[in-house]
């Protein structure tokens, strides 16, 4: 770049340089800072990096925390941990190899030979805790810490199992780490400030039952968003906490937590109204924790009268039909929903209770399944579920289906019944079936004739397709990146 008179651009003022350099990316702030010593120093100025998102480890592939990702984590966070205001995390995935098990009667059950795990997983477990390490220590002492949001991405092989603590314990001998990694968050939250979001999602070995109460009377007080999520079976936050945060907007739990103590206080009239509630229903914890204890129909009643612009999304991971028909009171005002299951099925029944209580709120539904049958829906074909519930939320601007049968000229009435406004209807081609009956009006090949009607009935190009290797593998991860587009902008 030359300048009038050919004075070159480092002639420009730093200050110049800086607000060119706000508009890279955090990746080419990275690479432009190699070019030389002048735009190295413009390039780390604090005000650039007020904002920090970051994946360690995984990628397309996977293979985890690895230690490669260390060092470069380790720079990142020794130059702006100190004063970075937003900083998202997500470390993953990591994958714990416990051995070849005998059948599936301890899938989703905790392991207790820890002799299983191999070398690979012992050394992730390791590059985990050291990265983790890494982020809290570099921000302990950070006052100006607005957003701190982190998520851990965890899974095991080959047989899924309840990954709590204990596996770490078997690598980190005497729970040395462990008991570090807890410390350190107690001092970040004790030391915050002016804390509006605060997020911890699945990440093994750092939240506790006790870690709210650390937070800072201040923080306490500014705090807009919380979510802190975990599959250990002890409940992470108490009503007792909740009653500090009285400027509460946003609020993710597990579904089970969600007492109906927690309702209760929530619908205080001393309280900013809540708009947005993210919740998350695995079906195994219902072994240890049943739903008994939740809120009931006139505790929503009292949270929907005191928060009039509440929205809800749920997730419900391998719950059954009957818990789906608990769990799903009138006066929950649902605006999202996600059916992800293995074992169980969804039932019509499911479907039209869904279609019916939540007509006037129901803007996405996501019905994925990961097995190699597809279950038909459509009992009546006359009055298939799917295109019942198209046609009675008409709001509806979000439709997912994998892993059961949709029948195509079911699929071309949904496409009419909401046409544009539908605005992603995602259905994986194996899910789609073709009825003998209706093939005589098809002119040509039945696959090409569908894409064209549907089309028409949307108003736009339109394929069968599911990008599905996200929401079928990793759905802990799609809820947590649901529950910060969910929120934000409240």
């Amino acid at each position: 770049m030359a300048l009038c008179g050919g004075v070159g651009a480092m002639a420009l003022p730093s200050e110049l340089i800086v607000h060119i350099f706000s508009f890279l990316s955090d990746r080419d702030k990275l690479r432009a800072s190699s070019v030389c010593s002048r735009w190295r120093e413009c390039l780390f100025y604090p005000s650039l990096w007020t904002e920090l998102k970051l994946r360690v480890g995984g990628g397309s592939n996977g293979g985890g925390s690895v230690p490669e990702h260390t060092p470069r984590l380790e720079f990142l966070m020794r130059k702006f941990g100190s004063f970075v205001r937003d900083l998202q995390l997500e470390f993953g995935p990591l994958e714990i190899y416990l051995g070849p098990l005998n059948g599936m009667e301890r899938r989703m059950e905790p392991v207790e030979n820890h002799s299983q795990l191999s070398d690979r997983s012992k050394e992730a477990i390791n590059t985990y805790l050291d990265q983790v390490l890494c982020v809290l220590g570099c921000i302990r002492n950070n006052r100006n810490l607005q957003k701190l949001s982190l998520y851990g991405d965890t899974c095991v092989l080959p047989d899924e199992g309840i990954l709590d603590s204990a596996y770490l314990n078997h690598v980190d001998q005497c729970g040395k780490k462990i008991k570090e990694i807890q410390q350190l968050i107690v001092e970040v939250l004790s030391n915050s400030r002016q804390m509006k979001w605060l997020s911890s999602a699945f990440m093994l070995g750092l939240v506790t039952p006790c870690t709210l109460a650390s937070l800072s009377n201040y923080s306490a007080g500014s705090l807009e968003h919380l979510s802190l999520l975990d599959s250990q079976l002890p409940c992470l936050v108490y009503p007792v906490e909740l009653e500090r945060l009285v400027h509460l907007r946003s609020l993710a739990l597990n579904f089970c937590d969600f007492t109906s103590e927690t309702c209760r206080l929530l619908a205080g009239k001393h309280r900013v109204p809540l708009h947005r509630l993210s919740l998350i229903l695995n079906g195994v914890a219902l072994k240890a924790k049943p739903l008994d204890g939740t809120a009931s129909e006139d505790d929503w009643k009292a949270l929907v009268q005191q928060s009039a612009n509440l929205r809800v999304y749920m997730m419900a991971l391998d719950v059954c039909s009957q818990d789906l028909l608990r769990v799903l009171k009138p006066s929950i005002p649902l605006e999202k929903i996600h059916l992800d299951s293995y074992s169980t099925l969804v039932t019509d029944g499911n479907l039209e209770l869904i279609s019916q209580q939540y007509h006037k709120t129901l803007s996405h539904f996501v019905l994925m399944r990961d097995d190699s049958v597809f279950p038909d829906l459509s009992v009546n074909r006359n009055e298939d579920p799917l295109v019942l519930l198209a046609w009675r939320c008409v709001h509806l601007s979000v439709l997912v289906i994998h892993g059961y049968t949709v029948w195509s000229h079911n699929l071309v009435a949904i496409s009419r019944l909401r046409g544009s406004s539908l605005k992603v209807l995602a259905v994986s081609e194996e899910s789609i079936d073709f009825d003998p009956d209706q093939e005589v009006f098809f002119e040509g090949s039945p696959i090409h004739t569908l894409v064209k009607e549907v089309s028409l009935g949307l108003g736009r190009a339109w394929h069968p397709s599911m990008d599905s290797n996200l929401v079928l593998s990793e759905p802990t991860q799609h809820f947590h990146r649901e529950v910060q587009s969910f929120s934000l902008g409240i």
